[in-house]
């Protein structure tokens, strides 16, 4: 267990890093002046809510609830964990079409991504599900 969450921490601060880079990218670009305390501040709240982002994966491991319920579940504590750092470091200005604009781009991206896992996975179940289906059947093969 310790391990898959080491994994999964890593995991998240890649995408944290990838993301932190591409704004920096941007930054530089279009020569927008910036101190190095600023610049660590949105480093450390992408790194945040990378580790979060990994480690909230593990909602998806019990089969106790429904993929619909950890899905519901998943996208509230992720869009509130999201709207506590995000407006806490200035990433989302207290307005309401900032706000608007910002909660569609977050369904949209966590749509993006949601879909991608399932069918990613769903691909899988098939996959595993015709191999074992071969391996009965030549397991009963005289």
């Amino acid at each position: 267990m310790v391990v898959e969450i080491l994994k999964r921490t890593m995991i998240g601060l890649g995408f944290a890093c990838v993301f932190t880079f591409i704004a920096i990218t941007i930054v530089v670009i279009n020569d927008h002046p910036t101190s190095a305390s600023e610049i660590w501040m949105h480093m450390l709240a992408s790194m945040t809510i990378g580790v979060y982002f990994g480690l909230s994966s593990f909602i998806y491991m019990g089969n106790e609830w429904s993929y619909m319920k950890r899905t519901i579940v998943h996208f509230s504590v992720s869009i509130l964990f999201y709207y506590v750092i995000a407006f806490s470091v200035g990433w989302v200005p207290f307005g309401f079409w900032p706000i608007i604009g910002s909660l569609l781009a977050f369904i949209v991206t966590y749509s993006l991504f949601g879909t991608g896992y399932y069918l990613y996975y769903k691909k899988l179940e098939v996959s595993l599900n015709e191999q074992l289906k071969k391996r009965n059947e030549n397991s009963r093969e005289p």
